[in-house]
């Protein structure tokens, strides 16, 4: 009696791209997909506005004043007749450059000061320690309104400014982690082997506490745009006819109050949703790194 052997039916291997997407899946959740998503959306926005929007952002016309959603303007115009989609558009640009200045100077700066006062120590390190103080005795934004008071007001003044004031809880932060890496043995042993600090602290000590930077400048992002919209909202950052998410929040109040809350409802929504992607992204990663360097 002959038996017969019935094929049997393999799954097809998984593609990278499905590998990677559970993967991410895997850390993040399905809220966390779901930030990223808006996040990237909202790139995508910025990157492509030139190509996106339908109109220039910054020309109206009397005409088409407080148009509601049609087929020409998706999402209506404002009180000048510019097109609400495309200054959404538009204005995701400064409202991601501003925070992105600020990420950029404070982790940079951050991280140098942090590590050169950990490495040395002593005097150097009591020294950086009392200047970081004095930093924090001045509030985020009183600290922005002095320096655009000085230079004037503008997106590049309003960034450097908040950059000079987010650099003490960068460095702080940074600070107490790397003085616990730096007692550790593999930071140690090359050490008594007679290599470099410099070299210890590119190879060893910065690669160890990349995880808790990164996610530092994830949070620090959604803290800086919040900052940055509330000074172009009062005046003090992007001006007018720029297109800006917290600018266009100021310039939607008599509209609001006409009946027409369009403007100021959709870039504060705008703002809310990626601050809030951006703060629960970064809270998983800090989550992760830490569960990291546990194990």
């Amino acid at each position: 009696m002959s038996t017969q052997i019935l094929p049997t039916h393999t799954r097809p291997p998984a593609t990278p791209l499905a590998r990677f997407l559970s993967a991410l899946y895997e850390r993040m959740g399905v809220l966390g997909l779901i930030a990223i998503g808006i996040v990237l959306v909202v790139l995508l926005g910025a990157v492509l506005a030139p190509v996106i929007a339908p109109y220039d952002p910054t020309v109206g016309s009397v005409t088409e004043r407080y148009s509601g959603m049609t087929a020409a303007h998706l999402l209506g115009t404002d009180q000048a007749g510019r097109d609400i989609f495309s200054r959404l558009l538009w204005g995701a640009r400064s409202s991601l450059a501003g925070p992105l200045i600020v990420v950029a100077v404070t982790a940079v700066l951050g991280t140098l000061i942090a590590l050169v006062s950990v490495w040395w120590g002593g005097l150097v390190d009591s020294l950086l320690s009392r200047v970081l103080d004095l930093l924090f005795a001045f509030p985020n934004l009183l600290l922005a309104v002095l320096a655009i008071a000085v230079f004037g007001p503008s997106l590049t003044t309003a960034a450097l400014a908040l950059s000079i004031a987010y650099i003490p809880y960068t460095a702080r932060v940074i600070r107490s982690m790397a003085l616990r890496e730096r007692n550790l043995p593999y930071v140690q042993s090359p050490q008594l082997q007679g290599i470099s600090g410099v070299v210890i602290t590119v190879r060893h000590l910065l690669p160890n506490i990349a995880p808790l930077i990164v996610t530092g400048a994830t949070i620090n992002f959604g803290f800086a745009m919040i900052e940055l919209a509330a000074l172009s909202f009062l005046g003090l950052g992007v001006q007018p006819p720029a297109a800006d998410w917290g600018l266009m929040v100021s310039n939607g109040q008599q509209s609001l109050l006409k009946g027409y809350p369009a403007e100021s409802l959709l870039a504060g929504l705008c703002i809310m949703l990626t601050v809030a992607s951006l703060g629960y992204i970064g809270e998983k990663l800090g989550g992760r790194a830490a569960a990291g360097r546990k194990a």
